[in-house]
């Protein structure tokens, strides 16, 4: 199974990258909070830069996590991951919240309580500030210089409420996102496939409720859109956490990520 969802993984991939590549969609959406667009191989390289460096810095020196696997908790919260993108899908972005609480966070702690096992222990790193030279540079590439995303019109709402904007954001989508899809579900999934076909099924997870978030229309575009976006990058963020199995890199770089629109508008 470990081979099989590795290789299924990356043809996903490469497979939604050709078809936007056929279609003459490389332009994608970079945020929902406006139609600016990036070529989607640009977005690629500060992925790349992250991954090369993750690979370089030290890693930790013990890989064993607390608990054994458990077959049951990585199935229920794959299906609680695909529960999620279809019903606000169809339900709309009205109830995002609600399902996010309900079907991220509620629901798996049921799970937890409900089958035991801690899956999820963080051990300590071996050089601290590993994970920052990564990150850095991810973010860097990200908010400057040629690989930069354009600015978006600068919101309409006062530095208060904006702030209020980016707190309330961090927490519902990056800290509640990071925890369900990287230290819950793909770290079930390794301790049974491994590491990579783990990130892969984690990544392609997390990218395909953003169809709902920065859809335009068309299932099969948006979808290969969103693979080609969050997909990739969650490549970034699932290798950040199987290599320090630390929460903080995650947390800013996708916090950062989900700021960056607003940011750039204030330049």
């Amino acid at each position: 199974m470990r081979r099989w969802v590795l290789v299924v993984g990356i043809a996903v991939l490469v497979g939604a990258a050709l078809v936007l590549v056929l279609t003459g969609n490389t332009e994608v959406r970079y945020t929902a909070d406006s139609d600016s667009t990036q070529q989607m191989w640009v977005r690629w390289i500060s992925v790349a830069v992250g991954i090369l460096l993750v690979r370089l810095m030290p890693p930790q020196v013990e890989r064993v996590d607390a608990g054994t696997a458990d077959r049951r908790q990585a199935w229920i919260l794959t299906g609680l991951a695909l529960a999620f993108a279809v019903l606000l899908k169809l339900l709309g972005l009205g109830m995002f919240e609600v399902l996010k609480g309900l079907l991220l966070l509620l629901a798996p702690l049921a799970v937890f309580r409900w089958l035991g096992g801690k899956p999820t222990k963080v051990w300590p790193a071996t050089v601290r500030w590993a994970p920052v030279v990564p990150v850095v540079a991810f973010l860097g590439l990200s908010y400057f210089g040629p690989l930069a995303a354009p600015a978006t019109e600068k919101p309409d709402m006062g530095a208060a409420e904006l702030a209020l904007v980016i707190l309330g954001g961090f927490l519902i989508n990056s800290v509640l996102e990071e925890v369900f899809y990287r230290r819950w579900l793909q770290t079930r999934w390794e301790q049974l496939l491994g590491p990579w076909p783990a990130i892969l099924l984690a990544s392609i997870a997390w990218a395909v409720w953003h169809v709902a978030l920065q859809g335009r229309g068309e299932l099969g575009i948006d979808l290969a859109s969103v693979l080609v976006n969050q997909g990739v990058q969650g490549l970034f963020l699932g290798y950040l956490w199987s290599r320090y199995r630390r929460m903080w890199p995650l947390i800013t770089v996708h916090g950062a990520m989900n700021a960056l629109p607003l940011f750039l508008s204030l330049g």
